[in-house]
């Protein structure tokens, strides 16, 4: 009885070190990612656009359904200069969170500062339907009052 009383053991124990080696692994990940995260904020912030993106890249690597962090290395990359990159993870956030009015913003707006207006309004006017649906009002406005100058010199310009 001695014997089985240890191998019960065993098979109890096991799955619980399993499972907390796990724990140990995601936590330390995540911990990682939280650190990698806040170090690229706190770099963009000053306007280090090198050490942000690296950090920013570092997070994704770790956790690539991070749209926000997408968001902000594509924000990096405009300002950079490397707009087609910007422009593929605008779109790469729009593929995984089509309901995230953001990426519709800010794809609009590269469309604006390259001269494609009725690429900008498309994307406007998704990002005006999807705050008035999240209930944001006050930023479905502000997109509507963009979307009536784009219109209005769209209109002058036929």
């Amino acid at each position: 009885m001695l014997e089985t009383f240890k191998t019960t053991d065993i098979f109890a124990i096991i799955p619980v070190a399993i499972a907390l080696t796990i724990l140990a692994y995601f936590s330390w990940k995540t911990l990682i990612t939280s650190n990698s995260f806040q170090k690229g904020v706190k770099l963009y912030q000053e306007k280090d656009y090198q050490g942000a993106e690296a950090a920013f890249r570092q997070v994704i690597s770790l956790n690539s359904t991070n749209d926000v962090v997408r968001l902000l290395l594509g924000d990096i990359l405009k300002e950079k200069g490397n707009v087609k990159e910007a422009t593929e993870l605008y779109q790469e956030v729009i593929r995984s969170s089509p309901k995230n009015p953001d990426a519709y913003l800010r794809l609009a707006d590269i469309f604006m500062a390259e001269n494609q207006p009725e690429q900008a309004k498309d994307n406007l006017q998704q990002a005006q339907a999807l705050l008035q649906k999240q209930r944001q009002p006050q930023r479905a406005e502000k997109v509507g009052h963009l979307l009536d100058k784009i219109t209005a010199k769209t209109g002058n310009q036929a």
